[in-house]
């Protein structure tokens, strides 16, 4: 007689053969977030936007808030997909930093903003990129350009 339930040699599935390739388990998620998760799961790549207006290397001027697309960086190293953004640079006050106009910026919002390394701030709702100083608790933005 053979015996029912319980464990039996060479039962279930092979270590390693479902969908992801590696062990899983069970989550609980809001009913209302089950699509959201179940796209992002069956993803195998990140896309994050990229935005048709430059950022500005000068003080403040106005820009538009149109999606030019979206670029994966699966491939690249990204620390934080979830607060990673690209935006294009807009005219020379950084190109001492290598910084060009339309070059495409990657900015990591989860990144401190510390001395002397080239920021993107928003100054009255305006992105600028400049190189941050920082001195006897007052900050600076400083542009790299020569003219």
């Amino acid at each position: 007689m053979t015996k029912r339930g319980g464990k039996r040699d060479g039962a279930g599935r092979p270590k390693g053969s479902n969908r992801y390739g590696e062990p899983t388990r069970p989550v609980r998620i809001p009913e209302s977030q089950v699509e959201r998760v179940l796209r992002f799961v069956g993803e195998r790549e990140y896309a994050l936007p990229l935005y048709a207006s430059g950022v500005s290397d000068r003080f403040p001027s106005p820009a538009d808030d149109y999606l030019e697309g979206v670029l994966d960086l699966n491939s690249h190293l990204v620390r934080e997909p979830a607060a990673t953004f690209f935006v294009r640079a807009r005219g020379d006050s950084m190109i001492d930093a290598g910084i060009h106009d339309g070059d495409l910026l990657v900015v990591d919002r989860s990144v401190e903003a510390t001395d002397g390394k080239v920021v993107i701030v928003s100054v009255n709702g305006e992105l600028t990129v400049k190189r941050l100083r920082r001195s006897k608790g007052k900050s600076w933005l400083l542009p790299e350009n020569p003219d």
